[in-house]
């Protein structure tokens, strides 16, 4: 029976590619991600790790404003001066989830660093759940950056766009 352990099999036959899921846990680890779950035909991996408590979120969020940082600085170029991610006029994700520019794959972003946007007008959207919850600007003014890459995972509190 070591032999099948040692094979990537369980004392059940099921076959278990290992690498796999370390690439999965790997992906759980890059992303913030707390669960992720594949299937291949009859196969079904799940992969999950505990979430971080609440408290201890306002202690991790300087490690992770650098990894925010450095992708929206290198997707927005076109923002003169950085934007510091607490901006007091930075509009905020009310969720975790997924974060899409547009409303499907090759359209049009909803908005753009130098565009005017109206209170009300959507920004961008958010997939919690399978549910797609467009992100509104709470006042009018000019988009000064976007903080978050299209299909970017976001958490809740983390600065989205700024508006000035």
């Amino acid at each position: 029976m070591s032999d099948a352990k040692s094979a990537g099999r369980t004392t059940s036959g099921m076959n278990i590619d290992s690498g796999l899921v370390r690439e999965l846990a790997e992906l759980l680890a890059e992303t913030g991600l707390t669960e992720i779950e594949v299937e291949d035909g009859d196969r079904k991996i799940k992969v999950a790790r505990q979430a971080i408590p609440v408290a201890a979120m306002h202690h991790a969020a300087p490690v992770a404003a650098p990894l925010i940082a450095a992708p929206a600085a290198a997707a927005a170029p076109a923002a003169a001066t950085p934007v510091p991610a607490e901006d007091p006029n930075a509009v905020k994700s009310p969720m975790v989830g997924t974060c899409y520019l547009s409303a499907e794959p090759g359209a049009a972003p909803f908005v753009a660093v130098g565009q005017s946007v109206k209170e009300g007008e959507t920004l961008l959207i958010i997939e919690a759940m399978k549910v797609m919850n467009p992100i509104a600007a709470p006042r009018g003014g000019t988009v000064k950056a976007i903080l978050v890459d299209n299909a970017q995972p976001v958490e809740y509190d983390q600065p989205l766009v700024v508006i000035g």
